[in-house]
């Protein structure tokens, strides 16, 4: 039995589930997810819990039975409470602001960078005095977790931190392995 899968999944107050045709519905305070789910497994509601059972043994059900628990797990998160992603940009005039409901980045290229956000999704930005300069904190809320973490992942695509100055977007608490410069540099002039 998995692990994850055979762990129940318990229902706050204010949340609906409804499986039609392997499709489960979860609707709560923040909205409505939708996610198909494989025929060998099957999902019951009993005492405001799911419980997620499959209905044979072979590996494809099996591997399964926990990602379909944790999909289920992260809807019902996801409309209660969501899900939240933090960026933090570092360098010299890089900042971030919101501009209606899209997000502008200047990230040290000619021209500004603008994301437009998917439904449910939306984004925040706050200014954090680091130790020498200040830093923009990116944040990104939505309802699906997939979601908040593809829109966190692009922008950070937009500049990768960089290993020798650190500059760049990077996830909050993401450690950046450094780079010491060229050995020349540090040494003084060659003789």
């Amino acid at each position: 039995m998995s692990r994850i899968g055979r762990l129940p999944i318990d229902l706050p107050s204010g949340v609906k589930i409804e499986l039609v045709d392997h499709t489960i519905t979860v609707t709560g305070p923040k909205g409505t997810l939708q996610q198909h789910i494989s025929d060998s497994i099957s999902v019951e509601q009993q005492d405001g819990k799911l419980l997620v059972t499959r209905q044979s043994d072979d590996a494809a059900t099996r591997a399964l039975h926990g990602l379909s628990r944790s999909l289920i797990a992260n809807m019902v998160t996801g409309v209660t409470s969501g899900f939240t992603r933090s960026l933090q940009m570092t360098g010299t005039g890089y900042r971030a602001q919101v501009m209606g409901k899209n997000l502008v980045v200047q990230a040290g290229y000619s021209h500004a960078v603008e994301i437009a956000p998917p439904d449910h999704v939306t984004f925040s930005v706050e200014q954090v005095q680091g130790q020498r300069t200040a830093e923009s904190r990116i944040n990104v809320h939505g309802i699906d977790k997939a979601v908040v973490g593809d829109i966190a992942s692009r922008i950070r695509s937009i500049r990768k931190p960089e290993p020798y100055l650190g500059k760049g977007i990077r996830f909050t608490g993401e450690v950046i392995l450094r780079k010491a410069g060229k050995a020349g540099k540090a040494g003084g002039k060659k003789k």
